[in-house]
């Protein structure tokens, strides 16, 4: 007798992504005073929402440009005009799909006729080096607010600020790990020679100083992205907030339990913005701008994406 097939597992973990955010949104929609939150959207400055959306397409294309970079120096030659187009379509996905790593992971596949190895390598390693940049921002701002808060109340424990970072860092490993566990095969062809890799493409000589130039210039405008949307919801955040607690509030976004880090992304801005003298209904305020203006930004990758259906 021939017995019936084993049924493919259920994995309700999966719409943790979804429910997630929602439960997070109306939990902060009570604690944060909803209506409240609805007025400053609803009186948001356009000049402003402009600047917000510049700097996110300066911060798109600046980040295309690293690729390339990056590519080039594992000999992966993209045009600018495909890095910047292929980039935006990566934008698009990871804004629009659960996990956050779609769209880079496409963006590999995509350039794979010169080699997956690389491709995928030229990938991971750029969005290494964003983080790297990110984190060596974060670090400085709180060297600068320990000394000089300007406006920003930091609690007793903020020295152990740098071990939360670090705890974030050991996060994006476990995340990689995971990646590793689950594509056991694409894990194995990244990793073959991925440290000379990274040598060749992030820290040699005649290299680093543009990496560094491109990355600080990216979290600049990233950060700005930030700083941007809460002047537009009738906020204005001192320096130290901007470069101590919107990178810990976009770090948020890392935790794989969201699409595009709504909900974990308002949340920690309406724990961690209050130290600035941001009221919560503005911090959320803010945050969902910001979440809005990168979604508009990544919206050029849906011409890239029919350009390539067609």
């Amino acid at each position: 007798m021939t017995l019936p097939a084993d049924p493919v597992p259920r994995r309700p973990w999966r719409h943790l992504r979804l429910l997630v955010p929602v439960a997070l949104l109306a939990l902060l929609w009570q604690v944060a005073d909803g209506p409240a939150v609805l007025d400053r959207l609803g009186r948001s400055d356009p000049l402003w929402l402009l600047a917000a959306l510049a700097a996110t397409n300066l911060q798109t294309i600046l980040s295309a440009l690293r690729w390339r970079l990056t590519a080039a120096r594992l000999g992966l030659r993209l045009s600018v005009g495909q890095a910047v187009g292929e980039y935006y379509l990566g934008m698009l996905v990871n804004q629009t799909l659960p996990g956050g790593v779609l769209g880079d992971a496409a963006r590999a596949v995509r350039t794979r006729p010169q080699g997956l190895r690389v491709a995928a390598q030229a990938v991971v390693i750029e969005r290494l080096a964003g983080q790297a940049a990110l984190l060596a921002v974060t670090l400085a701002g709180l060297a600068l607010a320990t000394r000089h808060p300007a406006g920003l109340s930091l609690p007793d424990g903020a020295g152990l600020a740098p071990l939360a970072l670090i705890g974030a860092g050991a996060l994006l490993a476990g995340v990689l790990w995971a990646g590793g566990r689950v594509w056991p095969r694409l894990a194995d062809r990244i990793g073959r020679g991925f440290g000379a890799a990274v040598w060749r493409s992030l820290l040699a000589r005649d290299v680093w100083p543009r990496q560094a130039v491109l990355g600080l210039a990216i979290v600049a405008c990233n950060l700005l992205t930030f700083a941007f949307c809460a002047r537009a919801t009738g906020s204005t955040l001192p320096v130290p907030a901007v470069l101590v607690l919107v990178p810990l509030i976009l770090t948020a976004m890392l935790v794989p339990l969201s699409v595009s880090g709504w909900g974990l992304r308002e949340g920690a801005a309406a724990g961690l913005l209050p130290l600035a003298g941001i009221a919560p209904d503005a911090a959320v305020a803010a945050s969902l701008v910001f979440g809005g203006v990168i979604l508009a930004g990544s919206l050029p990758g849906v011409a890239v994406l029919l350009r390539s259906a067609g």
